[in-house]
């Protein structure tokens, strides 16, 4: 049994001697709240921390849930096991249409849409007759199945927390899949999950939708625990506090939104009694002092409590359990000397400037193409217009003979064109295993609910089993459970080939592939390209390493100020005197 395996059984254990031992009922009604508070913490910990979405309007989402179940159950006599369904198609309705419309803003702006968003509702809910002002609606009647009331004491004690455990194992779980390697890839920028055909705002609407659900089954059964309900506990005061607990307990970490959730909790009702006293008058002095603690947080603790422990216990090995997996499905190959690539005068400018202009070239299969120039000619530009990354002003691009010059990169990385970046682009705090199998999202069809019951085990198998296969193929082997974050930038580079080769790519693109590379780590590379050419892979690389480029190239491309400059043979470019005037100035 792992050590996570091992934390989850505790912890049921504890909440079911906690349930049968006679504590003091003060002790189960502070643990009902801590359970309440940390569901929402959960989903900012999805949306925040691993997606890096801010939301300040979970509040709003608790008080969806909260009045749906108090109106009907008050109004229409509906079942409270009737309206959990009715407030979750409600929350899902309203957290569609927030989402849509806030999660293609970026920077502060989402942070001040949820923040509106927050607002708006708790005045809505304070103004509406039918939900009694701001005074809210009472005597709401309490959970029970049959005779038997189980929405306080200790049978809501058990409920509450059965309910938040087993949504905490489902984001485990969705964590740790094809899906959920697509949500943690978000949080750096769009660009590299795109390329690997991940539709990123799809999964930033779905994060948005699954915390938001976790918000109202919290307001749901705090509305049968108290048995009324009324604006103030669905305010942005409350927006803000439940972002506070995810922050202190640790908004990358599943098990945080509890260790927050409970320190608050707990550290809120002291100081509301303990600070006056000190102080003589009353007043609410605990903000204060929540504002001085998160500021310290986030000065020398910005990972939260529940990075300590993740520190001290790191997390094992996976278990490898896939060498009798089924491969993955492949793509028919082209035939050798068949057309792949076709750009046609392809240009983009930037308002006055042209970037690019009139850029043609043919890629064949099993070929290797490179694209040269000195700095500032526009090769990395040509590269995001053929790769999708960027609009073209003018030209096509034509894959197999289909015209790709319209598609997003995400589909072009669909048709079977993987790239790798200037820049590495990986996940720091996922293994190189884990990262490789991201380039295979394409390849895979278990989704989010899927991911969340672990129905997707098989798929995962394979999905591991193929990372590691090309984690092999270029001599990575050993590096399978080592952290991305921690490795070398060498070691670095040739994961990102390992990670498109995932995509079982009919031709690969490799952006500056030699850049900081060490005289062996480059020979190594050398011996890879090679080996993909004689596997019938066809390679487009922007490369600045001349040795490198003359010694694996069959055909360069040659581009100077945007325009291109001439193309052949190594031996015909390196006898050009226009190129020799591009590099060095003269032609001589």
């Amino acid at each position: 049994m792992n050590k996570q395996k091992l934390f989850i059984s505790l912890l049921i254990v504890s909440v079911l001697i906690i349930a049968a031992l006679p504590f003091p009922d003060f002790w189960i009604v502070q643990l009902n709240y801590i359970g309440l508070y940390a569901l929402v913490s959960l989903g900012l910990v999805l949306l925040t921390g691993v997606g890096g979405l801010t939301s300040f309007g979970q509040a709003a989402f608790v008080g969806i849930g909260a009045y749906t179940t108090a109106w009907l159950t008050l109004n229409l006599g509906i079942s409270p096991w009737i309206t959990v369904m009715i407030g979750f198609g409600l929350t899902a309705l309203s957290a569609l249409v927030v989402g849509v419309i806030t999660l293609r803003m970026s920077g502060h702006y989402l942070p001040l849409a949820t923040i509106a968003w927050g607002l708006s509702l708790y005045y809505l809910m304070g103004n509406l007759d039918a939900l009694g002002k701001y005074d809210g609606l009472l005597g709401i009647e309490s959970l029970s199945i049959g005779n038997v009331d189980i929405g306080q004491g200790r049978l809501f004690f058990v409920l509450t927390w059965a309910i938040l455990i087993s949504s905490a194992i489902a984001l485990l779980n969705l964590l740790d899949s094809r899906p959920g390697r697509a949500i943690r890839s978000i949080k750096g920028g769009s660009l590299m999950a795109e390329a690997m055909g991940i539709n990123t705002f799809r999964y930033k609407v779905t994060i948005f939708l699954i915390a938001a659900l976790l918000a109202s089954v919290a307001g749901w059964l705090m509305a049968h625990f108290q048995r009324t309900v009324n604006p103030s506990a669905f305010g942005l005061k409350m927006g803000i506090e439940y972002l506070f607990m995810a922050v202190i307990g640790g908004v990358g970490y599943v098990w945080g939104a509890i260790v927050g959730a409970g320190l608050v909790k707990l550290l809120d009702d002291y100081l509301q009694i303990a600070l006056p006293a000190l102080i003589g008058t009353s007043g609410s002095y605990e903000v204060i002092v929540f504002g001085i603690a998160i500021v310290l947080v986030l000065k020398y603790l910005p990972d939260g409590i529940w990075s300590l422990v993740a520190r001290k216990v790191p997390r094992p090995p996976r278990r490898i359990d896939w060498h009798d997996a089924k491969p993955l499905s492949a793509r028919t190959k082209p035939a050798k000397g068949e057309l792949v690539l076709k750009v046609d005068r392809i240009g983009k400018q930037f308002g006055g400037l042209t970037a690019v202009n009139d850029i043609s070239f043919d890629i064949h299969s099993g070929q290797i193409v490179g694209l040269i120039g000195p700095n500032g000619a526009g090769k990395s530009t040509s590269f995001n217009l053929i790769t999708g990354v960027m609009p073209k002003t003018k030209g096509q691009v034509f894959f197999r003979g289909q015209d790709i010059s319209a598609l997003p990169s995400r589909e072009i990385s669909r048709q079977g064109m993987a790239r790798t970046f200037q820049h590495v682009k990986m996940i720091n705090d996922m293994t190189v295993l884990e990262n490789v199998a991201l380039g295979a999202y394409t390849r895979g069809r278990c989704g989010v609910i899927a991911s969340m019951f672990r129905t997707n085990k098989k798929e995962e198998q394979r999905f591991m089993k193929e990372a590691q296969q090309q984690l092999e193929r270029i001599g990575m082997g050993e590096y399978l459970h080592e952290l991305a974050g921690n490795l070398a930038m060498g070691p670095q580079r040739l994961m990102e080939i390992a990670r498109a080769l995932c995509c079982d790519p009919m031709l690969l693109l490799l952006d500056e592939p030699a850049a900081g590379l060490r005289h062996k780590e480059k020979q190594e590379l050398i011996k890879i390209l090679r080996q993909l050419k004689n596997e019938g892979m066809s390679i487009f690389l922007v490369e600045h390493d001349m040795d490198l480029v003359m010694d694996v190239c069959d055909h360069l491309v040659v581009m100077e100020f945007g325009n291109l400059l001439m193309q052949g043979t190594p031996s015909e470019v390196q006898a050009s005197p226009a190129v020799r005037a591009a590099y060095l100035g003269m032609e001589h």
